[in-house]
């Protein structure tokens, strides 16, 4: 899973992946065209409690990369800002499975806001212009292609051509009018179909309002604010203060926790992120436990068990007979498999089982 840190200048976006992945990229001065990129193992302290049981050689957690790109220029006539980056970092941007927007929310004489003032309303509004002007220029490139093309090809390629054109003018209009392609509601064919463009505006987005120490009291009134206005689907509003996270990570855990609770934050912010990442991108973990290794596997949710069989590998998926499949909290209880088969809690399932989230799951499968 990649997800791309977006946002524009003085959002305070390189701060917030400093925060994600205990880096220390460089935050003063507005990087210019500088990309970072970290990967930030999945906080699961189920793989702990299971490790106790099982004494494994080691622990695999499931893992994100963030990709901290700069933000793109302001789009003009006759050029769209978002293509003026580099070719490596618009690859990394529409390569992603996810957006994650920081956006300012914090005054600071120290670093003023390059607009002049502070309006979280208007920053989200104009970086989702920018994404919409990317993707219209993809979608006028692609169509004056089809129209060139006229009447050549097979029958089959003229009417695939055809359908596709449709689809496109469709999400022109969309985007003309300012809703992104995850509005639209394609239909799942629609979607394969426009699948290999990997348009911005289509990709799910975390909304991350970046508050400063004395605003997180009222962080959740400004949360609900945006998140009131900002009715789009596969979106999420969140708040955090990217300077206090990253002060955290630099303490002991005994230390954070009391400095966690004298400002009132209940949960980290690497893991709220993590925790709304998973639920934008509606996927869960399964668990795999022995010896070797305990480990957490992300999959969708709904995935049956031989997609999670693939996860592991396309061996287990192809050769799949069955899974044993025991709940992570009975597991744990009865502590050890075999007390789990003796008390009727592990279950034997077939590839058709819909896995959920913290199964411990071990595929049989012929070689």
């Amino acid at each position: 899973m990649q997800i791309a840190i977006i946002g524009l200048s003085a959002s305070g976006k390189t701060t917030v992946f400093n925060t994600l992945t205990r880096g220390h990229a460089d935050t003063g001065g507005y990087s210019g065209m500088t990309l970072h990129v970290g990967v930030v193992k999945v906080p699961d302290e189920r793989l702990d409690r299971l490790a106790e049981v099982f004494k494994p050689r080691k622990i695999v957690h499931a893992d994100v990369t963030y990709v901290d790109l700069p933000a793109p220029p302001a789009s003009s006539e006759g050029h769209v800002g978002a293509e003026e980056l580099p070719a490596e970092h618009l690859a990394r941007l529409r390569e992603s499975d996810a957006l994650l927007h920081v956006v300012r929310a914090f005054e600071s004489p120290a670093v003023p806001h390059p607009a002049g003032s502070v309006d979280p309303a208007r920053d989200l509004e104009t970086l989702d212009l920018e994404l919409i002007l990317a993707d219209l220029a993809i979608l006028d490139r692609r169509l004056e292609r089809l129209q060139a093309s006229g009447r050549h090809g097979s029958p089959a390629e003229r009417e695939a051509n055809d359908r596709e054109a449709d689809i496109l003018r469709r999400l022109k209009v969309a985007l003309e009018a300012g809703t992104p392609i995850r509005d639209v509601g394609l239909a799942a064919e629609e979607a394969r179909t426009i699948r290999g463009f990997r348009f911005l505006t289509e990709k799910p987005v975390l909304v991350l309002l970046n508050v400063g120490e004395g605003d997180l009291p009222a962080s959740e009134a400004l949360v609900a604010r945006i998140s009131g206005a900002y009715r789009h689907e596969h979106a999420l509003v969140a708040a955090l203060s990217a300077k206090i996270e990253m002060e955290l990570g630099e303490l002991e855990p005994d230390e954070a926790a009391v400095f966690m609770a004298e400002l009132g934050i209940a949960e980290s912010g690497l893991a709220r992120v993590i925790r709304l990442s998973y639920a934008l991108l509606g996927l869960i973990s399964f668990l795999t436990a022995g010896p070797d290794e305990v480990r957490a596997w992300p999959i969708p949710d709904g995935a049956t068990a031989v997609d999670a069989a693939g996860a592991i590998h396309t061996d287990l998926a192809r050769g799949f007979i069955r899974a044993e499949v025991v709940p992570y909290e009975d597991l744990l209880a009865l502590g050890s498999t075999a007390e789990a088969r003796r008390h009727g809690k592990l279950r034997s399932e077939g590839r058709t089982y819909i896995v959920h989230d913290g199964d411990v799951v071990e595929v049989l499968f012929s070689r």
